[in-house]
């Protein structure tokens, strides 16, 4: 009796391991904006990538998040990260594609142009997730909170990690919200028109809540803290770039409705 009981349960265990996944995969790969942080220590930086999970039932939909700070394009690619994706691509699974605030710097390592080598990487990333049986999906950049009458030279988003409140200096803000992104907002929408690509335009999105919160209130959204503020950043912080747990969430919930009115077969799997 003993001997039946453990192979029903060999057989079982057999069946389990070889029953078909039936999750999708949403791969995200970009940049710190989307990124997975260090959050030990109460560190309070979050990607939007991160909290992408919580608006999706996890039964169904898995999110495998793999953006990571300071990444263009082309670094993307020219450090294996993109290869490593590709290999876990299986059909019907979903790549988010989101680029454009490294890609806009002038180190070469990053550095790409719209219109030219930008759009090369985005189709290729296109190209070889359908020919892996993925379903691609172009976003562009978030946008950055900059409400200054005078834009401040930015060389280097990863820069303001390491800067206090202090460092941010002050600096006169108006009312409008100023596009840092140029033509690398475009350059996504480009790709996808006529590469017949899922588009989501993550940049109006966020352009619209950062002002429609105005210049004060769009500061909850980012690592944006005064001196003893936040126990975590005691010196304070000015990042309009990153987002803090509560403005990752916020976009994050955002960028999935979108994600759904764009797909409208992962409504059903939306959470609220």
């Amino acid at each position: 009796m003993k001997k039946t009981f453990v192979a029903i349960v060999a057989v079982a265990l057999m069946l389990i391991a070889a029953a078909p996944d039936k999750t999708t995969t949403i791969f995200v790969i970009g940049d710190s904006t989307a990124a997975k942080k260090d959050t030990t220590g109460g560190k309070q930086e979050r990607g939007w990538g991160m909290m992408l999970q919580e608006c999706f039932d996890a039964d169904y939909i898995v999110v495998d998040n793999h953006a990571v700070n300071g990444r263009s394009s082309k670094s993307f690619i020219d450090e294996g990260r993109w290869d490593k994706v590709l290999a876990k691509i299986k059909p019907g699974d979903y790549v988010i594609i989101q680029f454009g605030h490294n890609d806009e710097k002038p180190q070469p390592e990053r550095h790409t142009e719209p219109g030219s080598t930008f759009d090369y990487n985005l189709s290729k990333y296109v190209r070889e997730t359908r020919e892996h049986g993925g379903i691609p999906v172009l976003m562009n950049a978030v946008a950055r909170r900059d409400f200054f009458i005078h834009t401040p030279a930015n060389d280097d988003d990863e820069k303001l990690r390491n800067s206090t409140f202090k460092d941010g200096g002050s600096r006169k803000e108006g009312k409008t919200l100023n596009d840092t992104h140029g033509l690398y907002r475009v350059a996504p929408m480009d790709v996808a028109h006529y590469m017949n690509c899922h588009f989501v335009d993550a940049n109006k999105i966020t352009s619209e809540l950062e002002q429609s919160l105005g210049t004060e209130g769009s500061k909850k959204l980012h690592m944006w803290f005064l001196p003893g503020q936040e126990p975590s950043e005691p010196q304070g912080k000015q990042d309009n770039t990153h987002y803090n747990k509560y403005g990752a969430r916020v976009v994050a919930g955002l960028l999935a409705d979108a994600l759904c009115k764009e797909i409208p077969v992962l409504s059903k799997y939306r959470k609220k």
